[in-house]
C-alpha cells in the first residue's frame, strides 16, 4: 500500500547549527544525545531538547521503510514555525530563506519519496508574501506553514496579514496551521507540561483556525486550504456552539460551513476521534499524519485501520486526499537523484 504521511518533522541540522552561533535569544546549543536544546526567551527552561532522530533524514526515512508500506512524506515545521516570528525583520526573512533551501533540496534529493513545506516569516506581511512567492515559485515547495501566533500574538487574522492570505488563495498554496507553543504554557503550567500538552496546544491551534473563520478571511478567499492539525482540535466537536455563539461576526454562512472547507490529520492517539473527525470533514478532506518523530508511526497506522473505513475511503485518508489538497506529483519513472544544494549561510544576531 502506498502511504503518504502529511504530518512529518525533519529539521536541517545545518539550520540549528547556525542557531548555535546567535549570541541572542532565540538560541540553540548541542546537547549529549545528537541533537540540540532550543531556548526561545532569556530566562526560560528550553522550549525543546531534542534527540539526533530530528536531523538524520535517511534514518527516519529507513524507520519508515520498517512500517511494511511504500512510506512517502511531507515535511512540516511543527510548534518551531514561531521562531520565524520572534527574529527581526531581517534575520526573519534569512532564517526562512535558509529552511526553505534546506528544504527544497531534501525535496530534490529524495524525488517522490519526500515533499515539503515552506517557513514563513509572519510578522511582516511584505516579507511572508515574499517568502511564499519564493519558496512555491522558484523552489516548489507544496504547502507553507502557518503558526497559531505570531510571536506571543495570536491574531494570526489581523488586517495587515491580508496581503499574505489573499496571496496564498491566488497560487492555491495549502497552508499547514500548527500549534507554537507560545501562547498557553503559563496560563497551563503544572503536572510536567500534561496539561498545556494535553489541552494547551490542541486548545491553541482551534482558536487560530476559528480566527481565521470569525473574521471573515475563509469567506472572502474561497479557494483557501487550510490544513488544521491535530484532528482540526476542538473545533469538529464544538461546531454546533461555533455556529450558535458567532452570529456577530455577521458571516454569510454559518462559521461550520467555513470549518468543513478547511481540512485535518490523523495526528490523534484515539480511534473515536479520528472517526469523527473523517464523519465531519470528509475523508477527501483528511489526510494520514503520523507526527514523526513525536509519535510512532506505526501505531498511527494502526489506529487509523482500526476505524473501520471503506477500502475507498481509507485510501483517500492514506494516500488520495494528501495528493490532491497539496497538488503532489510523482517525478517521471526515469529522473535521478539530486544532490541537495549547498547549504546558505543564514545571518547571526
Amino acid at each position: 500500500m502506498v502511504i503518504i504521511d502529511s504530518h512529518f518533522h525533519w529539521w536541517p541540522r545545518s539550520f540549528f547549527e547556525n542557531l548555535c552561533k546567535r549570541k541572542g535569544y532565540p538560541r540553540a546549543e548541542r546537547n549529549r544525545t545528537g541533537g540540540y536544546r532550543y531556548w526561545r526567551r532569556e530566562g526560560e527552561p528550553p522550549r525543546f531538547q531534542l534527540g539526533a532522530e530530528w536531523f538524520d533524514l535517511d534514518r527516519q526515512l529507513e524507520h519508515m521503510d520498517t512500517l511494511g508500506h511504500d512510506v512517502k512524506v511531507v515535511c512540516s515545521i511543527g510548534p518551531l514555525s514561531v521562531h520565524f516570528s520572534d527574529l527581526s525583520a531581517e534575520e526573519s526573512y534569512d532564517a526562512a530563506a535558509l529552511w526553505n533551501e534546506e528544504m527544497a533540496g531534501a525535496q530534490r534529493g529524495y524525488p517522490g519519496r519526500l515533499w515539503a513545506t515552506a517557513a514563513i516569516p509572519m510578522a511582516r506581511a511584505e516579507s511572508a508574501v515574499q517568502a511564499l512567492e519564493h519558496a512555491v515559485n522558484d523552489l516548489g515547495l507544496v504547502g507553507a506553514n502557518v503558526p497559531s501566533s505570531i510571536g506571543d500574538d495570536p491574531r494570526i487574522d489581523a488586517e495587515w496579514l491580508e496581503p499574505f492570505y489573499a496571496r496564498a488563495a491566488a497560487l492555491g498554496v495549502p497552508l499547514l496551521l500548527h500549534p507554537t507553543d507560545a501562547v498557553f504554557p503559563n496560563l497551563l503550567s503544572g503536572y510536567d507540561g500534561a496539561l498545556h500538552l494535553t489541552l494547551g496546544r490542541v486548545m491553541e491551534v482551534s482558536v487560530a483556525a476559528g480566527r481565521l473563520i470569525l473574521s471573515g478571511i475563509m469567506e472572502r478567499y474561497p479557494t483557501l486550504k487550510v490544513i488544521v492539525s491535530h484532528t482540526g482540535g476542538f473545533l469538529p466537536y464544538q461546531a454546533g456552539r461555533l455556529d450558535k455563539n458567532s452570529k456577530a461576526a455577521k458571516l454569510g454562512e454559518a462559521p461550520s460551513v467555513y470549518l468543513k472547507r478547511m481540512y485535518t490529520d490523523t495526528v490523534s492517539p484515539h480511534v473515536p476521534g479520528i472517526r469523527f473527525a473523517v464523519e465531519y470533514f470528509s475523508a477527501d478532506h483528511v489526510l494520514y499524519g503520523s507526527d514523526y518523530p513525536c509519535w510512532n508511526p506505526a501505531t498511527a497506522l494502526q489506529l487509523c485501520e482500526e476505524i473501520g473505513l471503506s477500502a475507498p475511503d481509507l485510501e483517500k485518508v492514506l494516500n488520495g486526499s494528501v495528493r490532491r489538497v497539496l497538488g503532489l506529483r510523482d517525478p517521471h519513472p526515469h529522473a535521478e537523484r539530486v544532490p541537495a544544494a549547498p547549504t546558505l549561510t543564514a545571518v547571526g544576531a
